[in-house]
This record gives structure tokens, sequence and C-alpha cells, in this order.
């Protein structure tokens, strides 16, 4: 038996910046004759391990054939750069990433079987942590799709998405919160309800979508009022203050794994019951409500 077929060999690269925005996707530029590619073999579409100081993430590459980098150098997208804290110059451990075993449990899905508490958990930190490509997230929403998902499974899911964020406490009830699914334009009830809700002295920590159903979502339209990319702490603050708040959910760690799904559900525009709610009601548990009112239009203008 080898012995040292798990251990992984490294190779190091000069980081330098392209200013390339894949939006939450880390992706990592090598050029296609580097000593890397060439040694590892690793070519387009490659899971690559990248690691900076004590920090690592697992990133897609796309092969570069011109002069834009050096054979020593290495880009990321702009996404990889923050979750590496990475400057320009920095050197970077690149390697083949572990075996990614939580994908046995999105396989066990596609094949119709049931997945526990133990199995959504697995992958959702997996998620999180970056290591999923979106060939994989696009496998595990569509093994989730329509209504493959039953009421344990949305409970297990839910409370996996709520486990991996943080998770504000308020000391008291009742916090309040709404949520609209969306599927009408121009239906921004938000900006009216939470200003009504503070003024009755309840706290309403309102966290919002940018355009998901609509062009327009409800923080992208409080953003033209005021800012809505605000941390933990600010948005402390406010609420302590105001009794409310209107804010971007993408932009706080609360269910930060349902921001990464959303994303590529968007593309791949399959409708799922029981991913909806987990999205839903990870992020209002996340943020500290406990009572929550949904808005669901239906009708035949509702989408």
């Amino acid at each position: 038996m080898n012995n040292n077929r798990h251990i992984r060999i490294s190779h190091s690269l000069r980081l330098r910046r392209l200013g390339i925005d894949t939006y939450q996707e880390a992706v990592i530029y090598m050029h296609r004759d580097c000593h890397v590619c060439r040694s590892e073999g690793f070519e387009a579409q490659a899971r690559i391990h990248v690691k900076l100081g004590d920090r690592s993430i697992i990133a897609t590459l796309n092969v570069i054939t011109t002069d834009l980098l050096a054979l020593d150098e290495t880009s990321l997208s702009e996404a990889a750069w923050y979750l590496l804290g990475a400057q320009e110059g920095d050197q970077v451990e690149l390697s083949h990433p572990p075996p990614l075993e939580s994908l046995s449990h999105v396989r066990a899905k596609v094949y119709g079987k049931r997945l526990d508490a133990a199995a959504m958990n697995a992958i959702v930190r997996d998620i999180v942590a970056g290591i999923y490509s979106d060939v994989h997230l696009s496998s595990f929403i569509s093994a989730c799709s329509g209504d493959h998902l039953d009421r344990q499974e949305i409970v297990a899911l839910t409370q996996a998405m709520i486990n991996v964020g943080e998770r504000l406490d308020w000391g008291h009830i009742p916090v309040m919160d709404k949520h609209s699914v969306g599927g009408l334009p121009g239906n921004r009830t938000t900006l009216i309800a939470v200003p009504i809700i503070a003024a009755y002295c309840l706290k309403i920590p309102k966290t919002s979508s940018r355009a998901i159903t609509s062009p327009s979502g409800s923080a992208d339209t409080m953003e033209t009022l005021a800012p809505v990319r605000l941390d933990i702490m600010t948005i402390r603050r406010v609420v302590d203050r105001e009794g409310g708040c209107i804010v971007w959910g993408g932009a706080v760690g609360l269910s930060p794994a349902d921001d990464t799904l959303i994303r590529v559900d968007r593309v791949l525009d399959l409708d799922s019951e029981g991913q909806l709610v987990a999205s839903v009601l990870s992020k209002k548990v996340a943020a500290g409500s406990t009572h929550v009112v949904l808005d669901i239009p239906v009708g035949p203008t509702a989408r």
C-alpha cells in the first residue's frame, strides 16, 4: 500500500492582479506553459488548491495562452483575492485539492436518496468554504429542485445554512421581519413597511436582496436613498438607534451559503420550493427575527 498517495506536492507562483470580476466565483489564472501546469498536468477548469499563509481556497483554473501573464506569475479573480487577503507580489502555493467527500452526498441525492442533517451540514460547509465549483453547485441545486426535498430535508438544509454563518441576537423579543418572494416588478413594500414597524417601537433588522426576480431588488432600490452595504456592527448600531434597517444581505455573513446558491440558481432558472423556504428562513433566523410575515404574490402577472 502506498502511504504517500495523499501527500500533495505544492508549487509556488507570484501573484499579479488583473482586476477580473467573477462575482463570487474563485478563479485562478495561469499561463499554459508555466511549470505548474506542465508538471501537474493542469488544464482549463481544473480545481486548484491555493494557499497563502494560513488561508487557502479552492479555485477553478482558467488558462492564459498570451503574454498577459509571465511563466512565473498567476492571477486571481477579485473574489479570490478577497478570500485570501492577498496582495500583489505575494507567493502562493498551488497543489491538487484533497478529495471532496461531501460530493458523495450530492451524488446520492441525484439518485433519489434522502439526505440527513449530517449530510446537509457537510455539503453546506464545503459550499461556504468555496470548495464547490459552479458545476458542483449546479448538481446540488438540480438534485434538490422541484419537490425533491421533503420536510425533514428542508429543515436540515435550513439549519445547516444557519450554522455556517453569523447569527444576531437582540436580547429580547419580539424581533420583526417581512419577506416577499418577489415576482412583481415594482413591488417594493419593504421601504414602506419597515419605517412603519419601527415607528411602533418594534425592532426590524431587515436584510434584503439585490435583483433576483426583477431588475431591481429592495436593496437596489434602498441604495438610491442610503447605503445598504453595512457590516454587523453597523447594523446593530443603526437598529439600536432607529429601531430598524434596510440592508443588503450579501454584505454580511448571515447564511452565506444562500448567496452562493442564489448566484447559480439564478442562471439555472430552476424552481425549488424547498430551497426557497430554506433560503428565506435561514436569513431570518440568522438575523435574529422571531416573527416573520411572508408576502407571496399570486395571479396571472406573478412570476
